[in-house]
């Protein structure tokens, strides 16, 4: 007896889940733009509380000294008894924060696109909140504190800098020192390098990204240490959120990946349904 022809049926289509985690390229930039912006226009308009800002650097220095020895201010003289350092540390203080910040995003998007997105979340979360710390704490930096023995390195060396001229000291709030933004975004930097990398050399360059980052941020008189323990301490907490948020996610993606799976199949099935 001849056996009956078996319907042949396609093989199911394989979805490609790798791209559904890939956010669109004209979305990311629009978001991260509107942020950016946003956050620069805050930033200025932001009451420069002159007189609250110097009180609190007298509070933050006298917490410091209560706690143990003036790094700041050691960095800082040593720093200028080298005056080619300096320079050149004026110019990673002006350029590096976004540079570098700019450059891990973008190759997160291209070739991490599942530890971009957690990552960006938490780098947009943590700027946020800093927004908030420059709001009701504004802060004089140590270069505004001749009195205390610091010396700004741009004005002494007629360096190029981020404040070298009145013109660019206009464009920002130079009291939005609390937390540091600088060290925040460097630890950033350093974890999602390490996160998504297994190279020894690319880790170790993104491990000493931070340390380089302080010392250079103390040394030019930008930053008080207290500073960079809440920048440090504003951008953990982000993290850690914007990892809660990611497992969430993950825990949640597989269930939606196998329902679409089920649908594909069940539509490639000869009139469409079982």
């Amino acid at each position: 007896m001849a056996q009956l022809a078996q319907p042949c049926r396609p093989a199911p289509r394989d979805i490609d889940l790798k791209g559904s985690w890939s956010p669109r390229l004209w979305r990311e930039i629009a978001l991260i733009a509107v942020f950016y912006g946003a956050y620069t226009l805050v930033r200025l308009v932001i009451p420069h509380n002159e007189s609250a800002a110097y009180v609190h650097a007298g509070q933050v220095m006298r917490l410091e000294h209560a706690l143990g020895p003036n790094v700041e201010l050691a960095l800082n003289r040593a720093l200028l008894r080298m005056p080619l350092l300096a320079k050149a540390a004026n110019i990673f203080y002006a350029t590096a924060h976004f540079l570098v910040t700019l450059t891990v995003l973008v190759w997160l998007y291209r070739r991490r696109p599942r530890q971009y997105r957690w990552l960006r979340t938490s780098l947009l979360l943590a700027t946020a909140i800093a927004l908030v710390g420059f709001w009701i704490y504004p802060l004089a930096p140590p270069r505004f504190l001749g009195g205390a023995g610091f010396v700004d390195p741009v004005t002494a060396l007629h360096s190029f800098g981020l404040y070298s001229s009145p013109q660019a000291g206009s464009l920002t709030n130079q009291f939005a020192a609390m937390p540091s933004m600088h060290a925040g975004w460097a630890v950033w930097c350093a974890v999602a390098v390490i996160a998504s990398t297994r190279r020894p050399l690319v880790r170790a360059l993104a491990t000493l990204y931070p340390i380089v980052t302080v010392t250079v941020i103390f040394s030019t008189a930008n930053h008080y240490l207290l500073d960079a323990v809440a920048g440090i301490t504003v951008m953990a907490f982000a993290l850690f959120a914007g990892l809660i948020l990611h497992l969430r996610e993950n825990r949640s993606r597989p269930a939606k990946d196998h329902e679409v799976t089920n649908k594909t199949t069940i539509a490639d099935s000869p009139g469409g349904q079982i």
